[in-house]
């Protein structure tokens, strides 16, 4: 558990979960990790907690009291600033985490669950997080392309000088792409490196965040030319002017 550790230590958790006897076990094994937890009962109290502080995770219930899990994830996706989400759904609730995903959750995991199995993607997710942090130089927070700014720094974009309004999840994908200019990447990839480990089976939810994107960046969002599509493979950023 050495390894867990090092990627817990000191990171600020916060678990929505109604059912108490989940919510003592989660926070008793990610404490001896040394993490910091807090746990609410209920939506209302998760709504409001998960934007009145930073958190470096969020692991929220589906179906809770008050606000769902999803409704959290929802409000938390349009604040500017990112923090991974993880949702707890139960074995029934297949649409449920399809939206999970579509909203922005990073991942989720299916009750009943393993401990050591919810510890594994938890640590998946701060890899993702922390590999994403280092892909760009410090000195080069700033991507240009054509009248779009990508601004790091800021997780903020602009097109034309205008801010262009893209949850956490678009900047991220926008960002993967701008990244690697002229790579083509496959719906598989980009689950993998963009949304993280466990989503094989979702490549629709990388069409449904590809064609909100084009709708926010392309001039004619039918028929594009910064985000391309690469028939029978995926995806790749090909701007051509």
């Amino acid at each position: 558990m050495m390894g867990s550790k090092l990627f817990m230590e000191n990171k600020k958790i916060l678990i929505v979960e109604d059912q108490d006897d989940i919510a003592g076990l989660l926070k008793l094994h990610f404490t001896d990790l040394g993490a910091e937890v807090t746990h609410v009962p209920d939506g209302h109290e998760g709504l409001r907690l998960s934007s009145a502080m930073e958190w470096d995770l969020l692991i929220l219930d589906i179906q809770l009291p008050g606000p769902s899990g999803l409704e959290i994830c929802r409000n938390v996706r349009r604040n500017a600033g990112y923090v991974p989400i993880l949702l707890l759904t139960s074995r029934s609730s297949e649409l449920d985490r399809v939206l999970g995903l579509d909203l922005g959750a990073d991942d989720y995991v299916t009750k009943p669950f393993s401990v050591m199995e919810l510890i594994s993607r938890v640590k998946a997710i701060f890899r993702r997080v922390s590999a994403m942090q280092k892909s760009v130089p410090q000195t080069a927070s700033v991507i240009r392309i054509g009248s779009l700014c990508i601004d790091e720094e800021l997780h903020q974009v602009t097109l034309a000088n205008k801010v262009i309004d893209l949850t956490a999840r678009e900047f991220d994908l926008l960002l993967h792409f701008a990244n690697q200019p002229g790579r083509v990447f496959r719906r598989s990839e980009l689950l993998d490196s963009v949304w993280g480990y466990g989503h094989d089976g979702y490549e629709h939810t990388v069409n449904s965040h590809i064609n909100r994107l084009r709708s926010k960046i392309e001039e004619d969002p039918n028929n594009p030319n910064i985000i391309v599509t690469v028939w029978g493979v995926g995806y790749k950023l090909d701007y051509k002017g």
